[in-house]
């Protein structure tokens, strides 16, 4: 939670997995102050979630924009997760304010938890804490 648990690092991650990948498209739509969304960025890269790749219009200096590593599309169910979340609990009789369909055959997408051996998971009673293999390393709390 320290690398993307803050609120404006979701709308980051949103963003960029929306294709939006420029610092002045980003804080256009977003409306996220600039130097916080510079630190996100940055925090972003750092963590090798994002990295950046230079770009130039013809006539201006070079910049940057902002592209997902395979680290950071590892976070796309996550981010599915809180829309599916969202649209569930604050979505108005409307409905939802964006929907994501599968490209190929044009299903919604949404998540759904699944064991090692594919069953459905369809509640946390569903499933058992227990300790992991790096359970007792010294640098994790008990």
């Amino acid at each position: 939670m320290e690398i993307i648990g803050e609120r404006w690092t979701v709308v980051v991650l949103r963003e960029v997995f929306n294709g939006i990948r420029r610092f002045d498209d980003m804080r256009t739509r977003t409306q996220v102050p600039r130097q916080v969304l510079s630190n996100r960025l940055a925090t972003l890269v750092d963590h090798g979630i994002l990295r950046r790749t230079p770009y130039q219009e013809p006539g201006a200096r070079q910049r940057f924009e902002y592209r997902l590593t395979a680290k950071g599309l590892d976070l796309y169910p996550i981010l599915i997760a809180i829309r599916d979340w969202g649209d569930k609990y604050l979505a108005g009789d409307e409905g939802a304010p964006l929907e994501v369909t599968h490209r190929e055959c044009g299903a919604l997408v949404h998540t759904e938890v699944r064991c090692a051996a594919g069953h459905h998971v369809a509640s946390p009673r569903d499933a058992v804490p227990r300790p992991g293999p790096g359970a007792h390393r010294r640098d994790q709390p008990a």
